[in-house]
């Protein structure tokens, strides 16, 4: 495959963004395709069928403009469709999942908090995970419904959000928590809220760098990375309305860009 081919990444919105602009920092010669799923969002609340029925759309979506790997950038997707998704199709997958690893080497009390979307909270493979490292610390599990449709609006110091997040972190201070996991890709963009409710004390981890560095692993392997000394560049797609979907994904972005309607049969 052409090395110059773009990487294709997607999420139920405008969460994984936070991973597209970790992606950017490690592989600024790749091109990127984004897809904003706002029109279904949030992914969190859908049944396992939804959410796989939209990746597989999504997935061809990507294929169809020519990438030679993708990302899922949806916790909730990875719990309900990477392993339908590799078995499906031949071009590396990259997903994303919480990170507890991370959290096992950060914590003194022993105590982890996790904000999840319902969807992750109730995964086999979320189970399976906290399989792996709850005989390590004491991992406390908070699904955090709401925070996901606040994003999606932009609005990310609202007193509603504000309250919302105060919530869901509570609990998770009262019980010694010193490490928060950001259990959706969704979540970072609220980082400089939690941290003001939080306090500078607590680590917040999200996957974002660690599945840009596991991205520039996969393709080195498969003879894929860029080899063109040019910086790459983006392009957005949405599921909901252009207009909206343009104003907020510039305000994450953190620059003016430009975003197109997925086709007909891909919405």
């Amino acid at each position: 495959m052409d090395t110059s081919a773009p990487i294709g990444v997607f999420d139920s919105g405008m969460g994984g963004l936070t991973v597209l602009q970790a992606i950017r920092k490690v592989l600024p010669q790749e091109r990127l395709l984004y897809i904003a799923d706002s029109g279904h969002a949030p992914y969190g609340d859908k049944p396992l069928e939804y959410i796989q029925q939209r990746a597989l759309t999504l997935t061809h979506f990507l294929l169809e403009h020519g990438a030679k790997a993708l990302v899922i950038a949806s916790n909730t997707t990875t719990a309900a469709a990477a392993d339908f998704l590799r078995s499906t199709f031949p071009v590396p997958i990259v997903a994303v999942e919480p990170a507890l690893k991370l959290a096992v080497a950060s914590t003194k009390t022993g105590v982890v908090g996790v904000l999840v979307t319902v969807a992750t909270s109730q995964s086999t493979r979320f189970a399976a995970l906290l399989e792996r490292f709850r005989q390590d610390i004491n991992v406390i599990i908070q699904p955090a419904p709401g925070l996901v449709e606040q994003i999606e609006k932009g609005e990310l110091a609202t007193p509603t959000t504000h309250a919302l997040v105060e919530r869901y972190v509570t609990p998770l201070l009262s019980a010694g928590a010193d490490t928060i996991v950001l259990g959706s890709t969704h979540y970072p963009h609220l980082r400089p809220l939690i941290t003001e409710i939080v306090g500078p004390d607590v680590v917040l981890i999200d996957t974002g760098e660690a599945v840009a560095h596991q991205l520039h692993r996969v393709l080195e392997a498969h003879k894929l990375l860029n080899e063109y000394p040019v910086l790459g560049d983006e392009q957005f797609w949405t599921s909901c309305d252009t207009q909206s979907a343009q104003q907020i994904i510039s305000l994450l972005w953190g620059t003016s860009v430009s975003v197109q309607q997925l086709p007909g049969a891909f919405l």
